[in-house]
């Protein structure tokens, strides 16, 4: 018997047919993100421009348009809804542009056929021009017409039998030619014609249409247990609750918290991540799990699941959301480890390891096995706890470390949670590998952690930021600029004081739609356990801070005029706008961000040194920023309220960090 290589070697020296070959090439449509691997992501209001080559052999004239429908969300009816596609000379291109007008999946394609009405009156143009006869062509046209009919409802089939006859009946070709370049007739064949050879694009790519939140908004990370007024005592959901409104008032949109959880006993870590924990150390929060419960539970000393309801409440009447903290791992007493020894990766001894990361050791942590043996269990167990906080109003997550997490149990929770949540947000708190971070992002992550916090050079910023917003990451990576976390504290911060933690939040909330700070920030919080330590003395995450929110020197001004300035300009809110300037000075960076109408202009410049004046002459790109050599217009800073009169596309600067090290303008034009 031959085998199946030796049969297609036979089928191919006899000249099999191909079956069903295609009469139209579509060879790429564009943007895609792995050939329709991925989904690209989009905020809802936002256009889709989408571009194709569509190809067909000899000269007839093509038609084309996008094809875009709702999927995998309850509102998603599977009809296709089209626009007709253009097409470009100069780019030999076709395109459209789509309106993305609902949160969820939307699968896009391009279809293209041949417009044989269109080939056809091109053709007898072409030959009327030469003196040619076209009897015979206007014999084909009649055909053409009455095709179409055939094909028509009831009412449009009369129509364009009436025009077929009047073609047919015509006793002069100059009549039959003006019949047939009736407007109307024109407007009835490209939508009734046959299209025999219609062709659709192979694969099917996809958007991610995401909540207006995906892309803009400010974070502010606090601890609950850290929000009461009496030193050392535990802070609840109640007490939590004051905290809203001053920071609403400080502009921020988003409160993201730690896990609120039972914390473990077992191994807990004491102040400072000492091995031994004292009376009263409450234990680090991703110490998950005790007697009280696990992932779907609160810690007692926070109150109970109807406070963290109430607060879920208060946090909207002032127009905050609540993100929540999503950390796959366990303290030794959580109820999986009774319940579920077999989630767990095990010693030959039968003991459970703890986790680390060296040179981290984690010895309050044992971390889940997600492929175990019992892994769909586990991975199902896992979706309920994200759809039961879901359940209590949280619509955002801040995953803990998901690189170390398998990419297809993200994948699959994420579409999951999105098939019936379209508007949950995950947010990556992923620092390893770029591809792996890329990654994460591709397969569903709605922002991202980055290396902003290590990115203090001018060089490093503009590097940094035209990858992201200027490359293929920006169609699926959305960045989220912390200035700090609880874990990291940046040398730049611990040396530079006032003047540098000012630097540092006005670049995170200018070059960035997203971005974030962790409490104490405003305060200037700035000493380290140890030098060379990124790490807080007195750490949050191993005790209970209580904060003088008044304390002399802070910058909870500077922050609320940021914040001010990025709702009231709409260039600030936009993501893939930066361009960059040219300072003469390194230690000075100057940026722009613009609306496509030039209607809102924001130009930033920075003094990087967080210790010494710097002064520069500013070249500005006119063409990213809409401006020529003899513009005249006023750059006034949002910051301070100040205004400075520019002519031109060059100008002086001079920033000494101990007074404002930023300037935030806002261009705007004067008469000549």
């Amino acid at each position: 018997m031959a085998t199946d290589l030796e049969q297609r070697n036979t089928q191919r020296q006899a000249g099999t047919l191909i079956e069903n070959p295609y009469r139209i090439s579509i060879p790429e449509v564009r943007p895609h993100l792995g050939c329709g691997r991925y989904a690209i992501k989009r905020v809802v209001g936002d256009t889709l421009h989408i571009t194709a080559d569509v190809i067909k052999e000899g000269h007839d004239t093509l038609a084309a348009e996008a094809r875009y429908r709702l999927v995998d969300t309850p509102s998603g009816d599977g009809e296709w809804k089209t626009v007709p596609m253009t097409f470009s000379y100069e780019n030999d291109e076709w395109s459209a542009t789509i309106s993305l007008e609902e949160i969820g999946k939307v699968e896009y394609t391009v279809a293209a056929w041949t417009d044989h009405w269109a080939s056809w009156t091109d053709e007898v143009r072409r030959k009327v021009a030469a003196g040619r006869d076209v009897a015979s062509e206007l014999l084909e046209g009649t055909q053409l017409v009455r095709d179409a009919a055939g094909h028509a409802a009831a009412e449009v089939a009369g129509t364009l039998e009436r025009y077929a006859d009047l073609i047919e009946s015509a006793s002069r070709q100059e009549d039959a030619l003006h019949v047939a370049g009736t407007p109307e007739l024109g407007r009835l064949m490209a939508e009734h014609q046959l299209r025999d050879d219609l062709t659709t694009h192979s694969r099917q790519l996809y958007i991610r249409v995401q909540r207006e939140r995906a892309r803009f908004g400010a974070w502010y990370e606090f601890f609950p247990r850290s929000q009461g007024t009496e030193p050392g005592k535990h802070g609840t959901f109640r007490d939590a609750e004051r905290r809203l409104a001053p920071v609403r008032s400080m502009g921020f949109d988003v409160i993201y918290l730690p896990p609120i959880h039972p914390i473990g006993v077992t191994n807990r870590k004491g102040r400072n991540n000492s091995l031994i924990a004292q009376p009263g150390d409450p234990g680090s929060p991703w110490a998950i799990g005790n007697e009280h419960g696990g992932h779907d539970a609160v810690n007692p000393e926070l109150g109970t699941i109807e406070d963290f309801d109430h607060f879920i409440g208060a946090a909207r009447d002032v127009g905050l959301e609540i993100a929540l903290d999503l950390a796959i791992q366990c303290s030794p007493d959580h109820p999986y480890v009774r319940e579920h020894p077999e989630w767990f990766r095990r010693r030959p001894d039968g003991t459970i390891k703890y986790a680390e990361n060296p040179p981290k050791r984690y010895e309050d942590i044992v971390a889940l096995d997600l492929w175990c043996e019992d892994y769909k269990a586990l991975w199902n167990e896992l979706k309920r706890v994200v759809l039961f906080w879901i359940s209590h109003g949280v619509e955002i997550f801040r995953v803990d470390n998901p690189h170390t997490k398998p990419l297809a149990f993200w994948e699959w929770l994420i579409a999951e949670v999105h098939r019936d949540h379209p508007g949950v947000i995950f947010l990556s708190e992923a620092f390893t590998r770029p591809k792996r971070m890329q990654e994460l992002a591709k397969i569903g992550f709605g922002q991202s952690y980055t290396y902003y916090t290590w990115r203090n050079a001018r060089w490093e910023l503009e590097q940094f930021l035209r990858d992201l917003t200027a490359t293929e990451q920006a169609q699926y990576m959305q960045a989220n600029f912390f200035t700090n976390t609880q874990d990291i504290l940046h040398e730049y911060l611990q040396h530079g004081g006032r003047p540098a933690f000012k630097i540092r939040v006005a670049l995170a909330a200018t070059l960035s739609t997203t971005y974030g700070i962790y409490s104490g920030f405003e305060l200037i919080e700035n000493t380290p356990v140890r030098p060379g330590s990124e790490e807080y003395l007195d750490s949050e995450k191993y005790e209970v801070r209580v904060r003088d929110w008044e304390a002399p020197g802070n910058i909870i001004g500077y922050i609320q005029r940021l914040n001010e300035a990025r709702r009231n300009n709409r260039a600030l809110q936009l993501y893939t706008n930066l361009r960059f300037h040219y300072p003469d000075n390194q230690n000075i960076i100057a940026y722009s961000k613009a609306t496509e109408d030039w209607s809102n202009r924001i130009l930033v410049v920075a003094n990087l040194d967080p210790f010494n004046p710097q002064e520069s002459t500013v070249h500005l790109d006119g063409a990213a920023i809409g401006l020529e050599n003899w513009s005249h217009y006023a750059l006034h800073d949002l910051i301070t309220g100040a205004r400075y009169e520019w002519w031109g596309l060059s100008g002086y600067v001079r920033l000494d960090p101990h007074d404002e090290p930023v300037h935030l303008f806002r261009i705007e034009p004067l008469p000549y």
